[in-house]
């Protein structure tokens, strides 16, 4: 059960990410304030599906590992703590933020160097849940390791 609910927890907590940034960017490039808004203010619903996928994600982890913290295994775990911190530290609170002023009409110049760094933010907890998925492929040997 594990080996079904790790990859499907996962793939859909990148997905949900992936989702929020590009619904973002999406948004701002049509230049849209209520577009803008309905985004910013959906954003923050999300979390009742990315939240549990994230906890399960590593829950199973934590458990298929059984304790081991060597090779790809020890690299994915490695990476968690920042995948983690960079979501409770910066992005949930930045949505939060977001989805307020938003749903005030407030974009301002707050709002704007909010919605740069939750990007940035974002785009590193992308990067960061690919590799890790790409690691487990790797591991289940559904690609190929290097050899340097």
């Amino acid at each position: 059960m594990l080996k079904i609910v790790h990859p499907v927890a996962g793939g859909v907590a990148l997905l949900t990410i992936a989702t929020f940034w590009v619904s973002t960017v999406i948004s701002e490039l049509s230049g849209s304030r209520a577009l803008i808004a309905s985004v910013k203010t959906t954003i923050p619903w999300g979390f009742l599906l990315l939240v549990p996928a994230l906890a399960a994600a590593g829950g199973t982890g934590v458990l298929m590992s059984k304790g081991s913290r060597v090779g790809l295994v020890g690299t994915k775990f490695k990476r968690m703590p920042f995948i983690a911190g960079n979501g409770i530290l910066v992005l949930i609170p930045s949505a939060l933020f977001l989805a307020s002023k938003a749903s005030a009409g407030e974009f301002d110049t707050n709002f704007y160097l909010v919605q740069a760094l939750e990007l940035v933010a974002g785009g590193v907890n992308i990067t960061l849940l690919g590799l890790n998925m790409r690691d487990g492929l790797k591991l289940k040997g559904w690609l190929r390791r290097r050899h340097a």
